[in-house]
């Protein structure tokens, strides 16, 4: 199952039962099912504190992403801030939607295996963000 909520910000504008399906295949293409999987949205202010309190992290990001994965199922908790998320879009000059979408399919990247961090990581994770797109 896959649940959606929002912490002192307006909830955004995505089509829940769309974005779910889309999610479930993404996943799919990776081997995996959904399992239990909670996106949170929230602001700068509350992703910091998260980032803080559980990552010893002392900066803003767009996502935080907490893995609890089962075999080929995906579980975790996805923290997204939409004030990084917009100032993202405006930075990359991407449409708001299309940037928010790049974030919550690149936590499910996350769940399915794929990492950013090190040499060459990164542009397999943007082709597989933009793959994952596509099939929206």
């Amino acid at each position: 199952m896959i649940t959606y909520t929002a912490e002192n910000v307006r909830f955004p504008q995505i089509k829940r039962r769309e974005t779910t399906a889309w999610i479930r295949r993404v996943a799919a293409t990776y081997g995996k099912k959904v399992g239990e999987v909670g996106y949170l949205f929230c602001d700068d202010e509350h992703i910091l504190e998260v980032n803080q309190q559980y990552l010893g992290h002392d900066y803003y990001t767009d996502i935080i992403t907490f893995d609890y994965d089962e075999g080929n199922v995906i579980n975790g908790d996805l923290v997204i801030s939409l004030d990084t998320v917009r100032s993202n879009a405006e930075l990359f000059h991407k449409a708001y939607d299309e940037e928010l979408h790049r974030v919550i399919i690149h936590g499910i990247l996350h769940l399915c295996g794929i990492n950013d961090k090190g040499p060459g990581e990164r542009e397999i994770m943007e082709a597989a963000e933009n793959k994952a797109l596509a099939m929206r």
